[in-house]
């Protein structure tokens, strides 16, 4: 039950894990996450005579894991607040774009001030594409500014932290493919007469480029947040009733 130190088995379970096992995640704010739920995993298995142990340098093993994961605690912070400020420069600008097409109708208005392509089935795409990256980018910021103002204790990067960065980076996702359309019921509209030839197809097929771009590139960050956020137990530790004594 207790080593030569004095630890017992959380104790070690607070220590700080080898980079092979914090490497697994990205992100330095997800491998502290990853801590705090394998640190709470061994609390729940552990007897209650256990939890307020002192080792042999006079730590609890929850004073040891603040001790041993200082380090890793402020560079999740430094992670958390970096990509919580690079996501919410870019939602800023398209709810900027957003807010100032919805006042630009494609193709200009008429002599009673109503849209040219009102009637037209396009321009129903493209002020529900258009209202949709608004709102939704407006989530993103949100939720990024959330990000940027928390007070980063430990237990907020358990779930709270990497939550609203769940919902900041789905939200900008979002107005992103929003922000797609709206680009490509614009330029049907506007090549009325050419719907039915390759260029307004060729350039609405490119235009969906910059979203596989984005999946792609954050589809690890993406299933270790919902993994690690959402299902934990299930995808990271056997689920048990049991203590160990």
């Amino acid at each position: 039950m207790i080593n030569n130190e004095g630890n017992n088995i959380l104790h070690l379970a607070g220590k700080l894990a080898p980079p092979s096992r914090l490497n697994i995640v990205s992100g330095a704010a997800l491998q502290m996450q990853r801590e705090l739920l394998w640190f709470k995993e061994v609390k729940k298995i552990v007897p209650y005579s256990l939890l307020e142990m002192k080792n042999g340098d006079h730590k609890t093993p929850s004073e040891l894991f603040s001790k041993k994961h200082k380090r890793l605690r402020e560079d999740g912070e430094e992670w958390m607040k970096e990509t919580a400020t690079s996501c919410m420069v870019v939602a800023t600008l398209i709810a900027t774009v957003a807010f100032a097409a919805a006042f630009t109708a494609p193709g200009g208005n008429n002599d009673s001030g109503a849209p040219i392509f009102l009637k037209d089935g396009w321009f129903t795409v493209f002020v529900i594409s258009d209202a949709g990256a608004m709102f939704s980018s407006t989530t993103s910021i949100m939720m990024f500014l959330s990000i940027l103002t928390a007070r980063y204790a430990e237990d907020d990067f358990l779930f709270s932290l990497p939550a609203k960065l769940m919902v900041g980076l789905i939200s900008l996702f979002a107005s992103i493919v929003c922000m797609v359309l709206t680009f490509s019921a614009t330029f049907f509209l506007v090549y009325k007469e050419e719907k039915k030839g390759t260029l307004p197809r060729l350039v609405a097929a490119l235009a969906w480029l910059p979203i596989t771009l984005y999946v792609v590139l954050n589809c690890r960050l993406w299933i270790a947040l919902i993994h690690s956020t959402c299902w934990p137990s299930r995808f990271m530790f056997r689920p048990g009733k049991h203590r160990l004594y």
